[in-house]
């Protein structure tokens, strides 16, 4: 189910379910593995969202619906979208496949800049229903599925539906716009060159909003104990590793082995947690992502 903001409704901004999305970017990871993920390489290309006034609207619907489909690699899996007046912005019913029925709100019958990116949200629940992935509750799952539309390459489309002045307030999905931008950083962060969104979007406010997200996506690769953290986080660090625990909000905690101490902190491109010595400068791979990371421990 796409959620919506429209007019009159405030638009909430910030990273409150930021732990969440961490969790959601880890298991994508487990359940595809590195290679999966790699898959999902080349996003969804903005002439596959275009939907003119011109088009005819089922026909039209179809069009970009199968486009997505095929983005996300379920090439057995058939949409049928038709249009109601709803509350929320669409929803699908999942079943065994392999069609799908996605009801859309009516106001895409007009409002068609944006029915991409309410389709985006309800085809990666159908990818994630079969891939048997999903959270324990309802919110969790729809952060998941938000999470997993813009780190498979068709969640951009979520973010740019974002639009917000003196008259307007709107936003499509679950995340807040800084969290979409987050999720679309971290994806483009990937080792080997992931993709750089920010030149497919129209809207200037959902620039902004990823560019907020960019910016806190790259001070976790900055973060002791990575050997990139800045002078006053490594002196943080010291000073924690000489006490044997880590200081409130840190994201390392130090574990007592009979080899030695060791740190444990999140890998920043996958979330899954490393362990290493406590010894100094070393080279860590990532077993999920294979990321080589600089650490300084």
């Amino acid at each position: 189910m796409t959620r919506i903001s429209r007019s009159g409704s405030p638009v909430e901004h910030g990273f409150p379910r930021l732990d969440t999305v961490r969790a959601a970017i880890t298991a994508l990871f487990r359940r595809l593995s590195y290679e999966g993920i790699r898959a999902y390489d080349t996003s969804f290309a903005p002439a596959d969202a275009a939907f003119t006034a011109d088009d005819d609207l089922h026909l039209g619907a179809h069009r970009v619906a199968s486009a997505i489909v095929r983005a996300l690699r379920l090439p057995d899996a058939r949409m049928v979208v038709c249009f109601r007046a709803m509350e929320e912005a669409a929803t699908v019913e999942l079943a065994s496949g392999p069609e799908y029925f996605i009801e859309v709100n009516d106001r895409f019958r007009t409002h068609r800049r944006d029915l991409a990116a309410a389709l985006a949200h309800e085809v990666t629940h159908v990818l994630l229903h079969r891939l048997d992935l999903r959270f324990p509750t309802t919110a969790d799952n729809e952060v998941l599925t938000d999470t997993a539309a813009a780190y498979l390459g068709v969640g951009w489309l979520l973010l740019d539906a974002y639009r917000e002045d003196e008259l307007t307030h709107q936003k499509l999905g679950y995340l807040t716009p800084e969290e979409f931008g987050y999720v679309l950083a971290r994806r483009a962060l990937l080792p080997g060159g992931g993709e750089d969104p920010s030149t497919w979007f129209t809207s200037p406010q959902a620039y902004e909003a990823y560019v907020r997200g960019r910016e806190r996506a790259g001070r976790e690769l900055r973060r002791a104990p990575l050997a990139a953290a800045d002078r006053a986080q490594r002196r943080r660090y010291a000073r924690d590793r000489r006490a044997g625990s880590a200081a409130p909000g840190a994201s390392y905690v130090f574990e007592e082995h009979p080899a030695g101490t060791r740190v444990s902190f999140p890998c920043p491109v996958c979330g899954q947690r490393l362990r290493l010595p406590v010894r100094g400068p070393v080279r860590a791979r990532c077993g999920l992502c294979r990321t080589v990371l600089d650490c300084d421990t």
